[in-house]
Formats: C-alpha cells, sequence, structure tokens
C-alpha cells in the first residue's frame, strides 16, 4: 500500500497518468510534442504601412529628427518595420496598428541606429559592427550627421551612403567644415559636380586623406579622350561596373595609359570606352590587365590586343578572360604543341575569347575521338571549334576511314560529271561500282592515256564503253600500249577496243605473239582486228587460228613457258 503511494505521488510530480505497467511506458511523442511552432504571420501591406506611419511620426515629432531623413529611415529599412510589427502587434488584435505601435515607441525607445543603417542599404549583418554601444539617438552624435548631411545636400544618394560607412567611416568623423572643403578642392582640380558625386559613392576612399590623384588623372585622362566626343559628365564612366567592387584609380590610370602608347588614337579609345566601357572600368581594369598579361605569353604585342579591344564583343571582361583561359586549358590537354597554341591565340584571339567551350573530358567523349586527331582538326581548321560551345549539341565525327571513304567518293562523283556523266542516273551509278581507286588516281589514269597520243574525247567515249579500262595502273597500262605499237597496231585501235587495256598482260602478249608467228608462217591472213584476236576464249582461238599450222600448238605452249619466266 505505501508502495502504491510512493507511485502515485511519482506521477503526480511529474504530471503523469499511471498506466497499467509502468515498466513499459510508451516513449511515442504525443502530438503536442511533435507540433512545430507556428511560423510568424508576415505582415500585410496595410499593417506595413500603419507601422511606417507610426515610425515616422516618432522619428519627427518625438524625436525631432529631419523630415527626409525621417521619411527615408521609414520607407528603406524593410527589417526593422517587420521586427517591430512582431514584437509590437503578437498578442494584439490588429484593430488599429499604428494607435499600437505608437504607444510601444512612447515607452520602448528604440536604438535609432539599426533603421538608419538599414536605409542606408545595409543589411543588419553588415551594420551590427558599426553600432555604436553608448548611444541609441542620433541626435547624440552630431559629427556624424553633420558630415552626413553634407553629402546629402551635395547629391550623394542615402541609398549609397552605407558603402560609405563600410570603407572609409572616418568620413563621418570629420570636424565641422572639413569635409565640404574637400569636396571644394576636388571641384577646384576640374572635377565636376556630377563625376564627384558618383565617385564619392563607389570609391569614398578618395575622401580621405589628401587629395587622390590618380582620381584627378584618370577624369583629365577621360576629359581629353572625349573632348570631341561629348562632356566627360554624360555618361562615359559607367559607375556600375566600379560599384561592383573597391575601385583602385590607380590602377584605371595605369590601363588608359598602356592603352594610350599602344598606338590608339583618342577617337579610337573613345569608341572602346562608348561600345565595350568593361574594358575600361570592371574592376578598375584590372581584369584587362590580366587579359594583356595573358595573351602576351602567347607572342601578342600590346598593339595587336589593343586592335582586339575595337572588335570586342558584347560580354563582360571577365566572361572573356574566362573564355580565353578554358581554350588554353583544352588546347594544353588534347597535348597541342606550345607554338602551335600560340599561333591559334594570335590569329583568333576575337572567336576565342567569345565562346565558352565544353571541358576536354566532354568534347572527346561527344566527339568520340582522341586526343591526337582533336588536335589535328583543330590545328586544320581552328574555327571548327566554335561548334564545340557550351550548351550546343556535338555529333560525333565520323571515323578516319568513313572520312576518307567520304573523300573517295566525292572525288569519284566529281571525276565522272567531269567525264560527262549526269549526277544521280543510272549509268553514273554503274560506273561508280564499277571504278577502283580514288578519284585523283582515276583522274591521273585518264590523262595518261589521254597522253598515249588520243583525244579526251576518245577516251571518254571508251571509258563509257569499256570503264574498267581505268582500273588499271598507269603502269600496266603503258606495257599494253607500248607492246600494242611494237607488234605493228596503232594507239588509235583502242577506240574501237578500249577493252584491250582491261586484260591480263599474259593473254594479251600470248595472242598477239602467236597471231603473228602464224602470219610469219602464212597459216593466217594479217589485219585481223584487235578484238577478234584478244576477244575470243582459249578454245576458239586454238581451233580457228592455232591449228591451222601443224607446229601450232607447240609453239602455243612454247610462248606460254617463254611469256611466264618473262613476268
Amino acid at each position: 500500500m505505501l508502495h502504491l503511494r510512493k507511485l502515485r505521488l511519482t506521477f503526480s510530480f511529474f504530471n503523469l497518468k499511471p498506466s497499467l505497467n509502468p515498466r513499459f511506458h510508451s516513449t511515442t511523442k504525443t502530438s503536442l510534442q511533435i507540433q512545430s511552432h507556428p511560423k510568424p504571420k508576415i505582415p500585410s501591406k496595410s499593417t506595413i504601412k500603419e507601422a511606417q506611419s507610426a515610425l515616422l511620426d516618432y522619428l519627427h515629432s518625438t524625436r525631432s529628427l529631419q523630415f527626409l531623413d525621417a521619411d527615408n529611415m521609414c520607407k528603406n529599412s524593410p527589417f526593422f518595420i517587420q521586427t517591430l510589427v512582431e514584437k509590437t502587434l503578437k498578442n494584439e488584435k490588429l484593430v488599429n496598428p499604428k494607435r499600437l505601435i505608437s504607444r510601444y515607441l512612447r515607452y520602448h525607445p528604440i536604438n535609432e541606429f539599426e533603421p538608419f543603417f538599414e536605409s542606408l542599404g545595409l543589411k543588419p549583418s553588415e551594420y551590427a559592427p558599426l553600432l555604436p554601444r553608448d548611444l541609441i539617438f542620433l541626435n547624440d552624435d552630431p559629427v556624424m550627421m553633420e558630415n552626413y548631411h553634407t553629402l546629402c545636400n551635395y547629391g550623394v544618394p542615402r541609398s549609397k551612403m552605407g558603402k560609405i560607412f563600410k570603407q572609409a567611416p572616418e568620413v563621418f568623423r570629420f570636424e565641422n567644415g572639413v569635409l565640404g572643403l574637400k569636396i571644394k578642392g576636388y571641384e577646384k582640380m576640374g572635377v565636376s559636380y556630377a563625376v564627384l558625386v558618383n565617385a564619392v559613392a563607389v570609391s569614398p576612399g578618395i575622401l580621405v586623406g589628401d587629395v587622390n590623384d590618380d582620381f584627378v588623372e584618370v577624369v583629365d585622362m577621360l576629359k581629353d579622350v572625349v573632348a570631341k566626343g561629348g562632356d566627360v559628365d554624360s555618361g562615359w564612366i559607367k559607375w556600375q561596373f566600379l560599384d561592383e567592387g573597391s575601385c583602385n584609380w590607380g590602377l584605371m590610370r595605369e590601363l588608359l595609359c598602356l592603352l594610350s602608347d599602344a598606338g590608339l588614337s583618342k577617337e579610337e579609345l573613345a569608341e572602346i570606352i562608348r561600345c565595350s566601357p568593361c574594358i575600361v572600368f570592371e574592376e578598375s581594369g584590372g581584369r584587362t590587365l590580366s587579359m594583356i598579361g595573358f595573351l602576351t605569353k602567347f607572342g601578342l604585342s600590346v598593339n595587336q590586343i589593343a586592335l582586339v579591344f575595337l572588335e570586342f564583343p558584347q560580354i563582360r571582361m571577365v566572361k572573356f578572360l574566362a573564355n580565353l583561359r578554358m581554350c588554353f586549358q583544352l588546347l594544353a590537354e588534347i597535348d597541342m604543341e606550345a607554338a602551335e597554341i600560340g599561333k591559334i591565340f594570335q590569329s583568333h584571339t576575337l572567336f576565342i575569347g567569345s565562346y565558352t567551350l565544353k571541358t576536354t573530358k566532354s568534347l572527346l567523349a561527344c566527339l568520340n575521338v582522341g586526343k591526337k586527331r582533336l588536335s589535328a582538326i583543330v590545328q586544320e581548321n581552328p574555327h571548327e571549334m566554335k561548334n564545340w560551345i557550351l550548351g550546343r549539341r556535338v555529333k560525333p565525327l565520323v571515323s578516319i576511314r568513313e572520312e576518307e571513304e567520304e573523300k573517295s567518293k566525292a572525288g569519284k562523283t566529281e571525276f565522272l560529271l567531269r567525264l560527262g556523266y549526269v549526277e544521280n542516273s543510272k549509268q553514273m551509278n554503274t560506273a561508280f561500282k564499277m571504278f577502283r581507286g580514288k578519284g585523283a588516281e582515276l583522274q591521273e589514269r585518264f590523262d595518261f592515256i589521254v597522253s598515249a597520243g588520243l583525244t579526251r574525247d576518245d577516251v571518254c567515249s571508251m571509258i563509257k564503253v569499256s570503264p574498267q579500262i581505268l582500273n588499271q595502273t598507269t603502269d600496266r597500262v603503258k606495257m599494253k600500249i607500248e607492246f600494242l605499237k611494237k607488234i605493228g597496231y596503232s594507239v588509235s585501235d583502242l577506240v574501237s577496243f578500249p577493252s584491250y587495256l582491261s586484260y591480263k598482260s599474259l593473254r594479251v602478249k600470248r595472242r598477239l605473239s602467236m597471231y603473228y608467228w602464224l602470219i610469219d608462217n602464212g597459216a593466217v591472213e594479217p589485219g585481223l582486228a584487235l578484238s577478234t584476236i584478244i576477244a575470243c576464249t582459249d578454245r576458239i582461238f586454238l581451233q580457228s587460228y592455232v591449228n591451222r599450222h601443224p607446229s601450232g600448238l607447240q609453239v602455243w605452249e612454247d610462248l606460254q613457258k617463254e611469256i611466264h619466266s618473262e613476268d
């Protein structure tokens, strides 16, 4: 009984319900335990506007901030506004959000630096290190506000002030009037209002320390370049490139001097800045200097590289340089010689930098070729790389054997067309199958037969009657024609019997030698046609001519042995 009371007390203490067997108490999580915390509701647009209005009244009326400052803080600090709404209206009904937020602000002063920095373009993680430890009201830092208003009144956009706080916070610690004197100092050196406003926004470091001579010199050089083309204030300086990172006016001055020394005229330099501003302004010209250094390793001079800028494609310099490096990596990985790579870069710089090529591994797989053949293809025609652009479908290349067959077929077709065959006709297809050899070889044999003493038309007619005569090598054709002349026939006899050239030399020599032996021994009459002697079968030739003489069969067999021994 005492044990049961203790067990009940234990369950009561831990707010648990006793089960029949506490040893096997379930460990499964209840629905309340696994229920996730509800996500905070996103305030509606009307609630956000009410919160902005309440904060504006507080900052302007209660805290006595200038209206423009307060209005900018309310409209451009969404993170702070949302946090304020979540804190204020968490357990309240949204009947009158503005009244509730105003009441909250009346008894809970905020850190005004938070919405102030956020309205200048900084994220909470960026402005956290900038928050003063012992201040929460902006008016308690009159030095900062004085310099802030000096920049605002001069025309620097409030949205750009955050970058100044990050890169040059000492600007907001200048004593009264010092910042204004620095600005006037640049104006006296010829820097216009429009240029200075943008320069301060992207490169606030020019306000720290003495006058930035590199900045002033760059402005003067640009003025000189665009003197005939327009005012440097009218958009010649592409501030969006300089605003992407830290601005280095010394680097830009070095690039402008290098381009001027490369032989570019002021008009050409102005054209480069107008059509491809990334060359001069992207990363303050640092990428361009890197590209120049990269290309000089392949034997290009600065003057040659400067000419590339006149036809520069509509892409960023960082992309152009990345394409050059990827192409170099491809050529190096397929084991191309350094000298050959240099030749390609020297003659095709513009197109190489304009396209992003596939990786070597992907290209070899897609084309189904080896490194050696791929290198040969590029050396033969570098423009072939345009077909290997990233994202474009690449078809496998035909094998070397297939490629040679295609070339041979094309050569044969061209040869037959020159002979007068009609393309894709039945006669042409028949002749195509009968010819053996490449187009160049067939043309060589054709020219040889013509040179033996026949006209081109005669040879063409011979080929149409007996296409196989072109399957003989020039040496065999020469031997048969010389033998024909030796025994007294004329080359013109081939026109009527072109098949003579396609018979084996053993048959030709044996038949003609036997025929002339029979003439000498009075067994046959002279003047038989060449076709009569050569074309008939051995059985008919023996019956019709050889057997006319008693010793004919013996001479026939002796001729066979003699000719065999000569061959």
